[in-house]
């Protein structure tokens, strides 16, 4: 279920804003009935029309996108920024990314329309496992990634429990790869995790989502996920279990 304005800009009737115009107005009926307040959520099964004309159902499209550092996580910028629709510009549908990463990371991004799937996928709840991979300035000893396995306090809250993996370390650089694995997605979460331990990340790329990696694929390239795919992730966030 979507709020009703989210479902009208995802097909292009007009921004949230003015959808939300559109709904106070009472140009937009659902299932017959005309409605007028904000909040109202429908399911893709449902009839909409805006101003007496039914609501075409976009179809549903899924991508994998290797999202490159210095590119934002978001469908326009303000500061004329590279985004990550930019490596779309043969998709006529207005896609948007699955949850976000941050500017100086790279990595697993996922691109869809569809907006019940994309909140399946970035509810806390739904604990779907993220795994990065981090080049550090020092070398964690095992009692710091210790700390971060049981979980650690930000200013935003404890985290809930991480698996950590030391990959190298070299004394004479003074740097070290780690490989972490959570399932939140807080805003700048494994920098801040790192930090909090005093260990700052110098570079970070996700690698994993659930079970997608990012193989074949170089920084800024993309493929189409498969529906067997698509129907993994869903029953992976409803379950918990991979089919």
């Amino acid at each position: 279920m979507e709020r009703l304005q989210k479902v009208l800009a995802h097909a292009g009737v007009a921004s949230r804003r003015k959808s939300e115009q559109l709904i106070l107005d009472g140009k937009v009926r659902v299932n017959g009935k005309t409605i007028k307040e904000l909040g109202v959520k429908v399911s893709s099964t449902d009839k909409i029309e805006v101003e007496g004309v039914q609501l075409e159902k976009e179809q549903k499209v899924y991508y994998l996108l290797y999202k490159p550092r210095g590119v934002i996580s978001a469908v326009s910028d303000d500061k004329n920024r590279k985004v990550v629709t930019d490596f779309f510009t043969d998709i006529e549908k207005r896609i948007y990314p699955v949850g976000r990463l941050d500017y100086d990371t790279s990595g697993l991004l996922i691109m869809t329309n569809d907006g019940e799937f994309a909140n399946m996928l970035t509810h806390p709840k739904f604990e779907i496992d993220k795994t990065y991979v981090a080049r550090l300035k020092g070398i964690p000893e095992r009692d710091d990634l210790k700390k971060l396995e049981r979980g650690i306090k930000l200013e935003d809250g404890m985290t809930a429990p991480a698996r950590v993996k030391l990959l190298s370390g070299d004394k004479k650089t003074g740097k070290a790869i780690v490989q972490i694995t959570i399932h939140e997605g807080r805003n700048r979460q494994v920098r801040r995790m790192f930090e909090a331990i005093g260990y700052p990340v110098q570079k970070l790329s996700r690698e994993q989502f659930a079970f997608l990696t990012l193989h074949g694929l170089n920084a800024g390239e993309s493929r189409e996920l498969s529906a067997h795919e698509v129907k993994l992730l869903r029953v992976l966030a409803e379950t918990g279990k991979r089919v």
